[in-house]
């Protein structure tokens, strides 16, 4: 069976017409805009209070105007999605990812090693924060804070990192559970 023949989910994926007028409008105005439909919408849909939730969630955080480009929001998502062994985030937001960055490369430096991409010490700085709020937030302290604020961080950005990379956790675990599959139009956004 070819990649493309395999399901996008192990549980039930619900036909467009099936879904709820505003579920499928979200859905039919992303495949428009972007010529295919992302499968984490398909796979979601099979609940649709909480495919709601979910997106308002993620567009609270991942749109909203702030210290944090819109890029550096995804290179946390790329980053926290592959310590989470998460294929389908590393790559739909790896492709995000070059696309916000306007750079072929970032993404794959991110999603491998960080501490090594071609990125700031801000951002390197934004990751590790994230990166231990993904990992071990038990541990999070004042002076992982102040780290964040000695590259230019307020508190408000603080939170921002620690709900991305929490509600990307989130994100990955039912990404994992469902098999989700990502899209094979992700593989190549962003590298041309």
């Amino acid at each position: 069976m070819s990649a493309q023949d395999r399901p996008v989910s192990r549980f039930p994926v619900p036909s467009l017409a099936e879904m709820p007028a505003d579920i499928r409008q979200r859905i039919e105005a992303v495949q428009e805009k972007s010529g295919f439909i992302p499968n984490v919408f398909l796979v979601l849909a099979h609940r649709p209070e909480e495919f709601r939730a979910f997106f308002a969630y993620h567009d609270a955080l991942m749109d909203k105007p702030g210290n944090l480009t819109k890029a550096e929001r995804e290179m946390i998502v790329v980053a926290t999605s592959n310590v989470n062994q998460c294929q389908y985030c590393v790559v739909a937001h790896g492709a995000i990812l070059r696309i916000r960055a306007k750079d072929p490369l970032i993404a794959d430096q991110v999603a491998i090693n960080y501490r090594k991409a071609d990125i700031t010490a801000r951002q390197k700085a934004m990751l590790d924060f994230a990166m231990k709020v993904s990992q071990s937030a038990q541990m999070v302290g004042d002076a992982d804070i102040e780290t964040l604020r000695t590259h230019g961080f307020d508190e408000e950005d603080a939170w921002d990192i620690a709900a991305i990379a929490a509600f990307f956790g989130l994100s990955n675990r039912l990404a994992n559970v469902t098999s989700m599959r990502p899209n094979p139009e992700f593989y190549t956004l962003g590298r041309g």
